[in-house]
């Protein structure tokens, strides 16, 4: 039995797409997918509601974000909670490094054994806020954090001049994109758009406000790349 309670029944398979989006790694996100379904749930980084619909819902539409992340990239991941999207995309891309940012101890903690269980020796996590960490990447992701107006100053620091956001929105992006356009910008991001992946594997693919760093960080000094 699974530490965290319920049996393997209580895990649902992984679908047929599962296999394409992740090849031989399909192993390791179907440990990622019991361990949310086990200590994921039992910690409250899940809902028990939720079980069912792990795959498609949460670890399939964050995974074929990857598809968007350079070859090699250090990846920053914002408010990672469960490990969405940043442990999906390092279970399907172990040419990244992937650090998790996560201010709350519990989910930390949690995220640290889960990095430990599944072998992923390219992932480091943070516990903190992102104005907290010393960390600078490639590309900046979040999912389910806040509105992009709350989330671009954020997540700008945190991105090399040229890097990528990649904000994982639901079906009202393109709205919130035309509302905080502006305050995303004076944030120091340009290029902003909505753009959907993962239409050949999803029922429902994958909604991403994308955006390019266009100016220098500022306020917090020189960084090095981890």
């Amino acid at each position: 039995m699974p530490a965290g309670g319920g049996s393997a029944r209580d895990v649902p398979e992984a679908p047929a797409s599962a296999r394409t989006v992740f090849g031989d790694r399909l192993h390791v996100a179907t440990r990622y997918v019991e361990l949310l379904a086990h200590t994921g749930v039992s910690h409250g980084l899940i809902g028990p509601r939720e079980v069912p619909r792990l795959w498609e819902r949460h670890v399939l539409n964050c995974a074929v974000v990857a598809e968007l992340v350079p070859a090699g990239a250090t990846v920053v991941d914002v408010g990672s909670g469960a490990g969405l999207p940043g442990l999906a995309i390092a279970a399907a891309r172990p040419d990244l490094r992937i650090h998790l940012v996560e201010p709350m101890a519990r989910r930390s903690d949690w995220l640290s054994v889960a990095v430990d269980e599944l072998g992923l020796t390219g992932v480091e996590v943070h516990r903190g806020r992102a104005e907290e960490v010393d960390v600078v990447g490639d590309v900046v992701t979040a999912r389910a954090v806040s509105k992009l107006a709350t989330l671009a100053p954020w997540m700008a620091p945190l991105a090399h001049e040229g890097g990528l956001m990649l904000a994982l929105k639901g079906s009202s992006a393109a709205d919130e994109l035309a509302r905080d356009r502006a305050a995303a910008g004076n944030a120091g991001w340009g290029g902003l758009e909505v753009v959907h992946v993962g239409g050949e594997f999803l029922d429902t693919p994958t909604t991403v406000i994308r955006g390019t760093r266009t100016s220098p960080r500022r306020g917090r000094g020189k960084r090095s790349r981890r």
